[in-house]
């Protein structure tokens, strides 16, 4: 197997950035949401109230600003703050969680896109929170992710998945880390750890799927696929599942077109889909 395609998010719920390598540390790949949006309230704000996010672009530059830009909004340098900047603990799902603001010309931007009152706020401490522990053996830490450090899907599963559905997706919809291709249809629901690179990753926990899946994430519009398909035969109880988060085990860099190696198989009594 081989790892396909590599992508980070460096604001929570925008859109995605294609990599040619990442460095990984034990809450993710490097650079990846590590920014999030949050309302005035500091709770945090996705495509699931706003899909227009998906138009957003943050793209890394050098000392590690962001260069922001949205349809209809002129380009913007986004910095890091410093210990200077104002802090504000934010919420994301059950966690408060102490984040810095961005300056408020980046906030007065992001509001006057998304036409509601938002700022921006950077995680400047990587032990601030924490993945749910029954599913991981360790401490995980995590960046503003929705609850596990890396999110891995297989060309084979969307492959099969489109094969069942009127109209194609791509693999956008799902807003995976990694991209693996080489193994056959969900055959990741056996993976318990696997290599890629010089990253052994501990496969801890199927993705239930939300709403952002049908959001198409080059244009902002909403239908109701893949939700519809996956539920007549990825569903588990109230939930529908497709790729695989993933915790590593021990920091180091991955490349695309890297071999991606399984270590361990989960016995058949664990599998669940």
């Amino acid at each position: 197997m081989i790892l396909e395609a590599l992508y980070t998010y460096p604001i929570k719920s925008t859109h995605r950035v294609s990599q040619l390598k990442a460095l990984v540390k034990p809450w993710g790949l490097e650079g990846d949401r590590r920014w999030m949006v949050v309302d005035s309230d500091g709770k945090f704000i996705t495509q699931r109230e706003f899909p227009q996010l998906s138009l957003v672009q943050a793209v890394p530059q050098h000392n590690g600003r962001l260069l922001l830009s949205a349809p209809g909004c002129p380009p913007i340098i986004v910095h890091t703050p410093d210990e200077t900047a104002n802090e504000l603990d934010v919420i994301v799902w059950n966690d408060r969680v102490p984040a810095r603001l961005a300056l408020e010309m980046i906030n007065s931007w992001i509001t006057k896109f998304l036409k509601h009152p938002t700022q921006l706020v950077y995680m400047y401490d990587s032990q601030s929170r924490f993945a749910n522990p029954k599913y991981t053996q360790s401490v995980t830490p995590v960046s503003f992710t929705d609850g596990y450090p890396i999110l891995c899907t297989t060309r084979a599963s969307l492959q099969e998945l489109n094969r069942k559905m009127h109209e194609p997706l791509p693999m956008a919809r799902f807003r995976p880390n990694l991209v693996v291709t080489g193994d056959k249809p969900f055959g990741e629901d056996r993976w318990k750890r696997i290599q890629i690179g010089e990253v052994i990753f501990s496969v801890v926990k199927p993705c239930n799927r939300c709403v952002i899946t049908t959001i198409d994430q080059d244009t902002g519009l909403q239908g109701k696929e893949p939700l519809r398909t996956l539920s007549k035969f990825r569903k588990r109880g109230s939930n529908v599942f497709f790729g695989e988060n993933l915790v590593p085990e021990n920091s180091g860099t991955i490349i695309r077109g890297d071999s991606v190696d399984i270590i361990e198989l989960k016995s058949d009594e664990s599998v669940t889909l």
